[in-house]
């Protein structure tokens, strides 16, 4: 299917036009921006109207909501659509019946980056973070690079920017096993725990699916894996290098870690060589860990280490990866400190857990309030001891109901599975539409001298209650 996109892609009469069913997800409206940076003609579908694909409108990509024969460009060239997008999707079917050039997102990104130079970065979690990382230390350097992210930059407010310099870095999305199309020159493994098993299966056929990734490194290429992984050994690469963020028996990790106002100073030792005076202003301690990784791969395109430092320093962040909506203020007698306000992607145990404890090791004397939106049935059912256990951490826990995708309802789960197993000492199951009002009541109490942190987590859409939330906050 790669090798048909290619042929599509480089046909004499070209591709002008393109379209997309389910432009508004992530990965999908990064090559609805690819395309129309070349200057065609793009238009899509999706569900609903978020604040990405009024985006893409303000950019001059039209998208409409509702899956009707009469709203798409019957010229199409190219159909490009996303495994997500139920099967009985009139759009969809209509293309394809009807013999278009309909094919998955994957292979499209397959086909886009064949022949260049690729850092592709994979992994469970983490992967958003370090792609964005490692793009941002290329573009900040002047190296370069065509970005193609699983999150909205905050340097630049996209995710997808084009460069000169044809090295490419790719998020590399193990659902539906879709890295597999990719070609790494450069490839990157941050975590490989147990999700998506309604496409695996097993735990083990998911970290078979990363060692199979890990070993499409080209000859002579490089593979980097978070020390301590399972499989890593497994992986079929002639050169490998380990990161973690202070395991010294790792090939690369991180020293001399200081929390610095909300963010971290540290130093990287590698090759017995050490890079020094490093500031990252982004909360959480797996997010040096995860600079590390980027670093490491600057550091195989012999980018000048002051570079390096100085693209650390002014990195700022993924939307949704331990965003600070309302950062840490410095404490004045008599005066009201708002509280922490944390957004985060989180929506795995494994997630939860280090954003938690990232939380309390950044402010340990305040109490933790999290509200969490459950995402897809499936997850919820797998992962229900697991989310229950790593939230009974909180203070305080806000259950919304669960956000289902692209999945129907399964009988006997829904987000009170998690709640009865729940331990904190507060816990409360919210309706999405009451959730506002019930914040309202819960800040009239807070405590005004020593603050709170409260964080919104999930991968549905709890990212629409994050402005308003904002907003009751700043009126408390």
């Amino acid at each position: 299917m790669q090798q048909k996109v290619k042929e599509i892609l480089n046909s004499p009469q070209g591709v002008g036009i393109v379209y997309f069913i389910g432009i508004g997800g992530i990965g999908m409206s990064a090559l609805a921006r690819y395309f129309k940076s070349l200057n065609k003609e793009v238009s899509g579908y999706d569900k609903t109207e978020t604040t990405l694909t009024k985006e893409l409108v303000i950019e001059g990509i039209k998208v409409h909501y509702n899956d009707d024969l009469n709203l798409i460009p019957k010229d199409a060239d190219l159909v490009i659509y996303t495994p997500a997008v139920p099967q009985d999707h009139e759009e969809l079917n209509y293309f394809r019946d009807n013999n278009y050039a309909v094919v998955k997102r994957s292979d499209v990104l397959g086909a886009i980056t064949a022949d260049r130079f690729n850092i592709c970065i994979g992994g469970t979690h983490g992967k958003t973070t370090v792609s964005a990382m490692t793009a941002h230390i290329l573009r900040h350097t002047g190296y370069g690079c065509n970005a193609f992210l699983g999150g909205i930059s905050t340097n630049y407010e996209t995710n997808f920017w084009s460069s000169e310099n044809e090295t490419c870095v790719v998020e590399a999305d193990e659902y539906d096993r879709s890295f597999l199309k990719l070609s790494p020159d450069i490839a990157v493994i941050t975590s490989m725990d147990a999700d998506h098993l309604d496409i695996y299966g097993t735990e083990e056929n998911l970290q078979d699916a990363f060692v199979e990734f890990g070993s499409k490194v080209k000859e002579g290429g490089l593979f980097i894996g978070r020390h301590g992984l399972k499989k890593l050994s497994e992986v079929k690469a002639s050169r490998k290098l380990s990161y973690s963020l202070q395991n010294e028996a790792a090939d690369v990790f991180a020293s001399e870690i200081k929390i610095d106002e909300g963010g971290y100073e540290f130093s990287v030792q590698v090759a017995g060589n050490s890079i020094s005076n490093l500031k990252l202003k982004v909360g959480g301690m797996h997010n040096v860990e995860n600079m590390v990784a980027a670093i490491t791969v600057a550091l195989e395109l012999d980018i000048d280490t002051d570079k390096i430092r100085e693209a650390v320093k002014a990195y700022e962040g993924v939307k949704r990866r331990f965003e600070y909506i309302l950062p840490p203020q410095k404490q004045q007698p008599g005066h009201y400190v708002y509280p922490v306000f944390i957004d985060d992607y989180a929506h795995h145990p494994q997630e939860l857990k280090v954003l938690l404890k990232s939380a309390r090791s950044l402010f340990p004397q305040r109490k933790l309030t999290v509200v969490f939106q459950p995402h897809l049935f499936s997850r919820t059912k797998d992962h229900a001891d697991g989310f229950a256990s790593v939230l009974s951490m909180a203070d305080d826990v806000i259950l919304l109901p669960i956000y289902p995708a692209r999945e129907k309802p399964i009988d006997g789960v829904s987000s009170e599975m998690i709640l009865n197993r729940i331990t904190a000492k507060e816990k409360h199951l919210v309706q999405k539409e009451e959730f506002l009002k019930w914040m309202e009541d819960h800040l009239k109490n807070i405590n005004k001298e020593f603050g709170e942190v409260i964080i919104t987590a999930g991968a549905g859409d709890i990212d629409t209650l994050v402005q308003p939330l904002q907003k009751i906050i700043y009126q408390a």
